[in-house]
This record gives C-alpha cells, sequence and structure tokens, in this order.
C-alpha cells in the first residue's frame, strides 16, 4: 500500500502566472467600473451645478426688473406733484436725480396723459409752447376720429437717438397702434408692470410702466382707479444693457428672455446661440420666462481628469498586487513582503502622529502643496481649515495630560465620522488640527464640512479620569483659506489668520480668511483685549442726544450713544471700538446693556413728570439672534417703561443680512409695543418694498443728505422725495446732522417732521441732559416758534454740556 505524502507539492510558476492574470484582471475591472462611476458623478455634479448657475441667473434678472420699479415709483411722485409737466420739466428732474447716470440701461422716459375730449385743443396748444417739442400747427390724432377721450404723450425724453420717434399726436388707448389693451390694463391695476413691445414698427423693447392717479394716491377700486386716472409713465430700456449687467458674472452662459402676452412670444437673446447647447427654463410669472443655456460639457473616463487617474491608478495598483502574488507564490514573497512591511511602517511613523495616527506636519504640508498643485491643474478651489479646539488648556490643568491624550483621540475619531474620503485630516501638534477639502469639491463645500465639524465636537464627551466617568464638554475655533497659493505655508498660515478671526468673534465658530486681516491683526488685538475688560469696569457709558419736532422745536425724544472712557486714551468715540466690538462678537452683550442702561434712565425721566422717549441702536450681530426679542422684552420689564416709549434703530445693511428672519424678528418686538425706525435711510441697498416688509416707523434721513441740502438743487429734491415718501407711507422722517439755520428750515418747508444735530444740541451726558434739556421742559413757557430763536436756546445747551 502506498502511504501519500504529508504535504502536497507547491503550485508551479504557470499556476502563479495564472493566478496574477486573474488578479489583474480583477483590478482592471473593478478600476474601469469605479472611474465610470466618478464619471458619472463628476457629469451629475455638473450639471448640480449648471442648475444653480442657471437659478442665480434667473434671480438676477428678476431683481434687475424689480429695480426699475423703483425707478417708475420717484418718477410717479415727481409727475403727482406737477401733472402738467413738459419734457423740459421732466428732463430737469432726471438730471437732478442722475437718472441716467444709475440707470444706464435707461433709453427713454415717457408720460401718456388722459385727454378729455373737449380738452383736446388746450393740451395740443401747450405742447407747441414746450421748447423740447417742435412748434407749429398742431398734428391731427392717430389714428383719427373723435373719441370720448385720447391718451396722448404729454413729455418724452429719449438718450438714444436710433429710438422710433413717437408723434405726440399718436393716441395710445385706440388699441390698433401697437400697445393693445396696456394702458387699460394698468390703469385698472393700480401697480407697475414690466412688458415687451414693438413700438411703431421697431424692434422689441423692454418697458416698465405705471399708472399715474390724482394726488400720487392709488385708489381702492377698479371703478374709482378709472376715476382717478391720470396718465400712464413708462421706461423703454436697453435689452443688451440689462443682459450686460445681470451676465457679467456669468461669461460662460447664455440667457433668452422671453415675453409672452396675448399675441406671439417677444424673445431676447444675449447671444446668436452656441452649437452643442444644453439649457434649463426658469418661468418668473406675468408672462416672463428665461432660458439659460451654455455649451454641453463632455464627460468621460478618458476625457476627465479624475476618472482617468482613478483608472490609471487601479490598473498600476492591480499590475502591482499581481506581481506581489506572483513574487509571494514564487518563494521569495515573504522576504519581500516583510521588507516592505518593515519600511512602510518606518515611512508611517516618520510621517503620521503617534497619539492620534494622523498625518503629522511634514505629510500634511506635502499634502497641502499636492492640492494646489491638483486645483491648478483642474482649475478648482481647494480649501486648507485650521481647527483649534476651545481652551484646551483647562483640560489638561485639570485632569492631567493623559485625559487630554485621551480627549484628543476621541476628537479625532469623531472629526473622522463626518469627513468625506476625498478630505484629509492631520494633527499640527498639540489641540490643532488641520482639514483639507479637494479642490473638486464644490465652493460651499468648506463651510458645510466647517458646520459639521463644529456640531459633531459640540456633543459631550464621556472620558475616564481616575476611575470615574466624566462628562466633558468641548468647542472650536476653525479659520479658512481657500484658493491658489505660491507655497503650502500661505495657505495655512492664510488659514491661521482666520482662526484667530474665529476666536475674536466669540470662539466656537468659523471664519474665512482676508487679506486685510494681516494689516489690522495686531492692532485689532490690542484694542480687543482692553475693550474686554471696559464693560466690567464701569467704561462704557451712554450719553443722550435731544431729537426735536421740527415744527415748534420741543424736545419729543432722545437718541442713547455709546462712548468708551478709556483710562489711558480718554474718551473714545464709537467709530474707533464699534467695529471691534462687532468682529469679537462683544457686541452683543455690549448691546443688551446699552438697551437696559437706556430704558432704565428713560423711565427714571418718565416718572419725574417727562414724555421723552428713548432711541436705541441694535447692531447687526445682536439680530442674527432670535434671543433680541427677548432682551428688549425683559428691558423693559425691568424699567418698568411702556413699550412705546422705546425705538429701534436699524441699518439697512442690517436688514439686508437675512431678510427674512429679520423680518420675523422685528415683527415680534412690533408685537410688543416697540417702535422700529431704519438708521441712515437712502445709504443702502435695500428696495422700497422692503418698508413694508419690515413694519418700519419712522425714517432716519442720512446726515450727508441734510449737509448737502443748501449745496445742490439734487439734494433738496431727494429730500423732498423722502418726505413725500414717509408721509404717503404714514411714516415719521427725521434728518440726521442739523448744523445750520439754512438746513433748519429747508427741513421744515420741506415738511421733515423731527431732527436732532449739533444745532439743535450735542450728545450729554445724562446729568447733563437732565439740568438742561429736562429743565428747559418742565418750564410752561418753553416752546420755540421759529428758528430765529434758536440760538438762546442752544446756548443753555451749551452750558449743560461744558457742565
Amino acid at each position: 500500500m502506498r502511504i501519500r505524502s504529508q504535504y502536497a507539492s507547491s503550485p508551479g510558476k504557470s499556476t502563479w502566472v495564472i493566478i496574477a492574470m486573474l488578479v489583474l484582471a480583477a483590478g482592471s475591472a473593478v478600476s474601469f467600473l469605479t472611474a465610470e462611476q466618478s464619471a458619472s458623478g463628476e457629469q451629475r455634479s455638473d450639471r448640480e451645478r449648471f442648475e444653480r448657475t442657471a437659478t442665480e441667473v434667473a434671480g438676477e434678472l428678476d431683481r434687475s426688473i424689480q429695480r426699475h420699479e423703483d425707478l417708475v415709483v420717484g418718477i410717479g411722485a415727481f409727475v403727482s406733484e406737477s401733472p402738467l409737466a413738459t419734457s423740459t420739466e421732466l428732463g430737469t428732474w432726471l438730471e437732478r436725480v442722475q437718472a441716467r447716470g444709475r440707470y444706464p440701461e435707461l433709453l427713454a422716459v415717457g408720460l401718456v396723459t388722459v385727454v378729455q375730449h373737449d380738452q383736446l385743443d388746450d393740451f395740443q396748444q401747450r405742447q407747441t409752447q414746450d421748447p423740447a417739442t417742435p412748434t407749429g400747427t398742431p398734428a391731427p390724432i392717430v389714428p383719427p376720429g373723435d373719441r370720448p377721450f385720447y391718451c396722448l404723450l404729454q413729455a418724452t425724453i429719449a438718450y438714444e437717438i436710433d429710438l422710433p420717434v413717437i408723434p405726440t399726436s399718436l393716441d395710445f388707448c385706440a388699441g390698433d397702434v401697437g400697445l393693445g389693451a396696456l394702458p387699460q390694463e394698468a390703469r385698472d391695476s393700480g401697480e407697475p408692470s414690466y412688458v415687451a413691445i414693438a413700438l411703431m414698427e421697431g424692434e422689441p423693447q423692454l418697458i416698465v410702466q405705471a399708472p399715474i392717479y390724482r394726488d400720487g394716491v392709488v385708489p381702492f377700486s377698479i371703478g374709482e382707479r378709472q376715476a382717478a386716472f391720470v396718465g400712464n409713465l413708462g421706461l423703454i430700456l436697453s435689452p443688451e444693457a440689462v443682459f450686460l449687467t445681470v451676465l457679467q458674472k456669468y461669461p460662460s452662459v447664455v440667457v433668452d428672455l422671453t415675453y409672452r402676452s396675448d399675441g406671439e412670444p417677444i424673445v431676447f437673446s444675449s447671444d446668436a446661440g452656441i452649437p452643442s447647447a444644453e439649457s434649463t427654463s426658469i418661468t418668473f410669472g406675468n408672462g416672463w420666462s428665461a432660458t439659460v443655456s451654455r455649451r454641453a460639457p463632455v464627460h468621460g473616463i478618458l476625457t476627465s481628469a479624475s476618472p482617468l487617474t482613478i483608472l490609471v491608478l487601479g490598473i498600476l495598483a492591480a499590475t502591482l498586487l499581481a506581481i506581489v502574488v506572483y513574487s509571494l507564490g514564487t518563494g521569495r514573497g515573504r522576504a519581500r513582503r516583510l521588507v516592505h512591511e518593515r519600511t512602510a511602517e518606518l515611512e508611517h511613523q516618520a510621517l503620521h502622529d503617534s497619539l492620534t495616527g494622523l498625518p503629522n506636519r511634514t505629510l500634511i504640508i506635502d499634502r497641502v502643496e499636492q492640492l494646489l498643485s491638483r486645483c491648478r491643474r483642474q482649475g478648482s478651489v481647494g480649501a486648507a481649515l485650521f481647527v483649534d479646539l476651545d481652551n484646551f488648556k483647562n483640560v489638561n490643568d485639570s485632569f492631567g495630560h493623559d485625559a487630554g491624550d485621551r480627549l484628543l483621540t476621541l476628537v479625532t475619531a469623531r472629526m473622522n465620522s463626518v469627513l468625506q474620503a476625498v478630505d484629509t485630516i492631520g494633527r499640527m501638534g498639540g489641540d490643532e488640527f488641520v482639514v483639507l477639502v479637494g479642490g473638486d469639491s464644490s465652493e460651499a463645500l468648506p463651510e458645510v464640512v466647517a458646520q459639521s465639524l463644529l456640531n459633531v465636537l459640540s456633543k459631550p464627551f464621556e472620558l475616564e479620569v481616575d476611575d470615574r466617568c466624566c462628562t466633558l464638554h468641548v468647542t472650536a475655533s476653525i479659520g479658512i483659506a481657500s484658493g491658489d497659493r505660491s507655497s503650502a505655508g500661505d495657505l495655512l498660515r492664510d488659514a491661521d489668520l482666520a482662526l484667530y478671526q474665529a476666536k475674536s468673534a466669540g470662539r466656537n465658530c468659523y471664519s474665512h480668511f482676508r487679506p486685510e486681516m494681516q494689516v489690522d491683526v495686531r492692532r485689532r488685538l490690542e484694542l480687543e483685549i482692553e475693550l474686554r475688560a471696559a464693560l466690567d469696569n464701569g467704561e462704557l457709558e451712554l450719553y443722550y442726544q435731544p431729537i426735536y419736532n421740527l415744527a415748534n422745536l420741543t424736545v419729543v425724544s432722545a437718541e442713547a450713544l455709546l462712548r468708551w472712557n478709556n483710562p489711558t486714551r480718554g474718551l473714545i468715540q464709537p467709530d474707533a471700538f464699534i467695529p471691534v466690538l462687532e468682529h469679537s462678537g462683544e457686541i452683543v452683550q455690549v448691546g443688551r446693556w446699552v438697551m437696559i442702561d437706556a430704558c432704565r434712565q428713560v423711565a427714571e425721566w418718565r416718572r419725574s413728570g417727562s414724555n421723552l422717549t428713548v432711541s436705541v441702536n441694535v447692531s447687526a450681530r445682536q439680530l442674527d439672534h432670535a434671543s433680541i426679542v427677548c432682551d428688549v422684552q425683559q428691558a423693559l420689564i425691568a424699567a418698568e417703561l411702556e413699550p412705546n416709549a422705546l425705538t429701534l434703530e436699524v441699518t439697512e445693511t442690517a436688514l439686508m443680512r437675512d431678510p427674512a428672519a429679520i423680518a420675523e424678528r422685528l415683527r415680534e418686538i412690533k408685537k410688543l409695543g416697540v417702535r422700529i425706525a431704519i438708521d441712515d435711510f437712502g445709504t443702502g441697498y435695500s428696495s422700497l418694498a422692503y418698508l413694508q416688509q419690515f413694519a418700519v416707523d419712522s425714517l432716519k434721513i442720512d446726515r450727508a443728505f441734510t449737509n448737502a441740502l443748501t449745496l445742490s438743487a439734487e439734494a433738496n429734491a431727494l429730500i423732498r422725495t423722502l418726505a413725500r415718501l414717509g408721509n404717503d407711507l404714514g411714516l415719521t422722517t427725521l434728518a440726521e446732522g442739523i448744523e445750520t439755520i439754512e438746513q433748519l428750515d429747508q427741513l421744515r418747508r420741506e415738511h421733515v417732521e423731527q431732527g436732532q444735530g449739533y444745532l439743535l444740541a450735542r450728545p450729554m451726558t445724562a446729568d447733563a441732559f437732565r439740568t438742561t434739556i429736562l429743565h428747559e421742559l418742565n418750564r410752561p413757557e418753553f416752546c420755540i416758534e421759529s428758528s430765529q430763536s434758536l440760538e438762546g436756546s442752544r446756548d443753555v445747551h451749551e452750558e449743560g454740556i461744558r457742565a
């Protein structure tokens, strides 16, 4: 009987060749599938980016449309005051408000007025007397015929000589002149409209029109609107200029803007078209839609860098693995494997942190260089996130370095749990980490990663210290730097500066790098250190500037103004330190104190027999927090102050940070009975439509307009328009910065209701306010009837300030 050997013979070389070839084939197949998935993902991501771009373009076009309605409202206010305005008068007014400079797309302005049949001769006679209208015998009505009334061109201003000439005898309401029923529709709706039509067989134009009614007020019902209808105001706009303004940020797309009414659609295109294009359509409503197109990109394994890299590297890896399999199987594999493993271990130790296993500073710098190179090749944007644990030193000091090390390993695991595979995380040393976001990610990804890290680290950590379980709460500050740099060190340095900004903003947040950080970081740091102790040391103080009723120059309110009495620098004005409070986040705490102290002070004055109210400035950072409503309520309760005695002043810029959220917070504050004022009105970028959205009670006209009152007719026209706007909307108007008798007299002539400035009284301490202003208010004879008697009262105020 033959006995089988205990050990079977090993496979031969041919067998290992077959096994190696199978490994190579399998690896190549997996690499191809992975590359194909990557190409598909890039195509989906590219399409999503294009859809977002299309939405942004549509939003820009929609905002451009709304922007022109503001100009129509302003011209309508002028026409309401001057219903018989001629072309010459209209042109003069438009020059004063710099309409052409502010709206370069404006081609022409026209006012179509309703002329009754029995008033036709008088109207045509006035038209021949206008210097801007050719004199001579009035032209016959077009189309001819006797009608109860005619819609004729009363005034027109053309900025382009190529526009078709529209005769003053053309009846726009005749129904067969190219405008159809548009004048009647505008008359009945009472609202501005944005349409596209072809005038006098010319090229199609963009037109904004709005109905004008007697007294400048839109009647409630359609019948009342028809009876009070005076005429129609229209703007002709250049489609090319509108496209240029909107699309200068989007050079890679083409937009077709389409208007559909009862007739054939009218299309405006920013280009003649592009071959092989893909597009998407967005509807605005009111007959308008936009089609955004671009050249269709080519996505494929061999045409895209990332999928091709995956395929090549995958095949190379499969080839190396096949070689390793063959080598191991043919006898020398064990020795090679041991050498490889030991070499890899030494390399890993040299390039990785021994505590967390993350890449160390040396490897991170190399990864940053790779990221910058890859982004330059692909034309993408990468980012570095510098992460620092807040107050980590306290953990080491309280529980020891072993506990701190264990906490760092838990933090590392937490951060890894929210990062993508393409992201790189490393430890720079101590409690500092760096996260690299690949350049093939969207621009919003660094912020998303930063917020994810803040969220996951905010959850409590369970740590065993001295055989007992302790719960630790950890927060982090994150600095973000993105874009190309000359070296890895520059990108990490900028991220570190942004990290400092995040810590200055109150910690537990992230901040983006800005170039100016390198200039003012030291100066702001010095001032910030002093400011942190200012509130606790009682260095902050409130001054009060009286607000006057301009009709009789009696004091009706006071604005609380913050001052800093620094022990070494002296009295510091708010412009020097308020921005530092804003950057550091301390403005929220300081603003809460200002509101409490101002409410307490005015409540004390009111209990002494005064009816004064107080205005308090609210910063944008305060409005960012929903707690602002609770802060206002608690200040009123603590001071036992009636809500209508408090006015919150908010700048237009603060309102625009997050309009929807801020509008809701202001509505909650209004429910308490507190008044809302827009500060520095006219200097921001908000639309007139936002006045009702934010439930505003008063407008504070910026001091720049007050200072220019006696210097330019444009300033007078603007003040008049703002005063009329406030009156029409039921808002109180208040002018800031009144410094001369001439300014005061002009503001009173324009019916501005309230004012403040150095001519009337400077800001003063609460004691000076009590001994001067309140003392005068308690005198029965205190009532100044004219500006000529102002100087004596001003001397009294100055004595109080000096005291």
